[in-house]
């Protein structure tokens, strides 16, 4: 008996169309891969935190968008060869140390193109080593000889020119290395969303649209869950003793808003199966990219929560992360709805409930810095309100006149 039939360490990697069976569960090695995005979106909270201007917005931005495109990108080659080796455990290793330099130079880098800081160096060389060691992982679907087609050797070809693109942005000189590491980011792209010239036009590019989800619904548990960790981190840092009941509650508040906001995700999209055909993989992917996005700003914005009484205006920063990240989240939320099939959770938060929740967002977005921040809580939850518990009441009340009927 062959030595891969005993021990999964000896398996090489296979497609799973070239299976006879494939389960979708996300395997412990890329559970564990994404644990260790933890520190980094703590980290870029924490930066987006610390600047509060468009440019140190924008910056935040790019860092995150950077971020969630290597993970997803991962997350794509996982979904297409099931890989359980020593090979490919220790690509994992080192992948997982690229993202922990990565986000060790968040805080040094600096939100101007002209000196982006020290920290873009290195974060651009860990990036550019992640995308070389993903290279590495398709080239040895060719190597193994378990791809017969050139989907392992066009997307081997791609992640090694594009990883040795970003190691030279991590040595060219201020705006230069910015520039080239942007366009390095957009090229990545492109190999998506042009599905007659790229990679979306091979057969074989079928991901496991079922471990696909699944691996959105964990990194979405961990986005959502840093929102509890940076509340929790600031009242413990203000002193949870040296504050007043108002705050207490406020805090109370902030964590109710993250718990109900991951049920709007698990009730109307997290999970569910997507509909056939390419657009519907671009709706998906972006959404969750945008869906995380406002995840963090929410996150930022409820951090301020600690800091104000019920009659002191919200603080306009963090009020201002706070409004656009919900109405963001809630467009995400309708465009992965979009991409998935209907669910019965659909009839009642349709596309109609999800826009009037955005506009009482931006409403609340207009309006709050002219209030006290009790009333600017009040109808920032509004919006919420009127997607979960309201829905889940006419849901009840309709389903139960049907049972009847």
């Amino acid at each position: 008996m062959a030595l891969a039939d005993k021990n999964p360490l000896w398996r090489p990697p296979k497609h799973h169309q070239d299976l006879p069976k494939s389960h979708d569960h996300v395997h412990w090695m890329e559970l564990f891969y994404d644990l260790i995005h933890v520190v980094m979106i703590f980290l870029l909270g924490n930066y987006l935190s610390h600047h509060h201007d468009i440019a140190g917005f924008i910056a935040f931005v790019m860092l995150f968008v950077a971020m969630w495109l290597a993970w997803g990108e991962s997350s794509v080659y996982n979904s297409l060869y099931v890989s359980t080796d020593w090979f490919y455990r220790l690509c994992t290793a080192f992948q997982t140390l690229s993202v922990m330099f990565m986000a060790a130079s968040i805080p040094s880098i600096e939100p101007s193109l002209s000196d982006p800081g020290k920290g873009f160096s290195y974060f651009a060389a860990a990036y550019g080593m992640n995308r070389l060691i993903l290279g590495l992982m398709y080239f040895r679907t060719v190597k193994s000889k378990v791809e017969h087609t050139s989907l392992g050797h066009e997307q081997a070809l791609r992640f090694f020119l594009l990883g040795i693109l970003f190691l030279i942005a991590a040595f060219l000189p201020g705006s230069t290395g910015v520039i080239v590491f942007i366009a390095g980011v957009v090229i990545t792209q492109l190999f998506y969303f042009i599905p007659n010239l790229t990679i979306m036009r091979l057969e074989r590019f079928v991901p496991r649209m079922g471990h696909f989800t699944e691996r959105f619904a964990l990194l979405l548990l961990i986005v959502n869950g840093e929102g509890f960790f940076k509340l929790v981190v600031t009242l413990s840092e203000k002193g949870i003793y040296k504050v007043g009941p108002e705050v207490l509650f406020n805090v109370a508040f902030g964590g109710l808003a993250v718990f109900a906001l991951t049920w709007i995700y698990f009730d109307f999209v997290g999970n569910y199966k997507i509909r056939k055909g390419n657009r519907y993989l671009y709706m998906i992917w972006s959404g969750h990219m945008l869906l995380m996005l406002a995840a963090v700003m929410i996150g930022v914005a409820l951090a301020g929560e600690v800091y104000v009484g019920f009659m002191d205006p919200f603080p306009v920063y963090y009020g201002t992360l706070g409004c656009l990240g919900l109405a963001l989240y809630l467009f995400s939320i309708f465009i992965i709805q979009c991409s998935v099939e209907p669910q019965v959770a659909h009839r009642f938060a349709n596309p109609k409930v999800l826009f009037s929740a955005i506009g009482l967002s931006l409403l609340c977005f207009a309006t709050f810095r002219y209030m006290p921040s009790i009333f600017g809580n009040l109808l920032w939850a509004s919006a919420i309100i009127l997607v979960l518990p309201i829905q889940i009441f006419r849901a009840y009340v309709v389903l139960s006149r049907e049972e009847r009927s």
